[in-house]
């Protein structure tokens, strides 16, 4: 029998320049999601929905992922300062860490602000060609902190050296996100796992997260960039592209 796993979910809010731009990039995208279903239809204007909502994650992410057009030289991140302080905290307790992100550019971004903290890590991307003594670098004790791409950590990997699993931004899939997890709660974990959940106040990041609650299968089949047969309806699209206040 596995021993306990905890679950918390942290609601950030976002800085004043990325709230602003957040409701630019949210109005600006609307608009032209908008217009798209009153010229082709709703149907036809899935591609150009989850590409607005694929902004908006980036954005909660960190600014320096979105295009250029968008980006606006903002360079804070919310998020990334709080997981800088979270990971302080769980460094200085001894924790064990999986970080999990879906986005390279993130973890890149994270790697670098780790390299100025002088804070040891690994890192796993689909591109890691040592997978295997990654693996066994971690779970022989020597590094701390484990980076890992949704990608190239979602199955066959034991991780039970961890005791703690950090997923930096949601995964539209429940069903993969806790496949991630299970990296560390699975057969062998003889310690208690603690999952923290980074979510966006009030953006896209924490609406997703109440329309799995209350809808799970269809905000797996809309947000599923490789399922094209969801149906896109008004309410939804109010509810994702809804303003920060609403």
């Amino acid at each position: 029998e596995l021993p306990p796993k905890t679950t918390l979910v942290h609601f950030i809010e976002l800085h004043t320049p990325q709230k602003d731009l957040y409701e630019t990039i949210r109005a600006t995208m609307d608009k032209r999601v908008r217009d798209a279903i009153a010229s082709r239809g709703i149907e036809q204007s899935q591609i150009l929905f989850l590409d607005a909502l694929l902004k908006l994650r980036q954005l909660c992410c960190h600014p320096s992922l979105l295009p250029d057009e968008f980006s606006n030289k903002i360079t804070a991140s919310a998020k990334l300062d709080f997981l800088t302080e979270l990971l302080a905290t769980l460094l200085e307790e001894g924790r064990r860490i999986l970080l999990f992100s879906q986005f390279t550019s993130m973890l890149a971004i994270i790697e670098k602000h780790l390299q100025q903290k002088k804070i040891p890590y690994l890192i796993l991307t689909g591109g890691s060609k040592n997978r295997g003594e990654l693996v066994e670098q971690f779970q022989t004790g020597k590094i701390p902190l484990f980076l890992i791409s949704l990608k190239a950590g979602g199955t066959g990997l034991n991780l039970t050296a961890a005791d703690t699993v950090i997923h930096y931004d949601p995964w539209w899939n429940p069903a993969a996100e806790a496949q991630a997890t299970d990296r560390a709660y699975r057969i062998g974990q003889d310690k208690p796992v603690f999952v923290h959940k980074l979510l966006c106040e009030s953006t896209v990041e924490q609406r997703i997260h109440l329309l799995q609650q209350e809808k799970a299968e269809l905000a797996n089949a809309l947000l599923n960039q490789a399922d094209r047969t969801a149906r896109l309806d008004h309410a939804t699209l109010n509810h994702l592209l809804a303003p920060l206040d609403k």
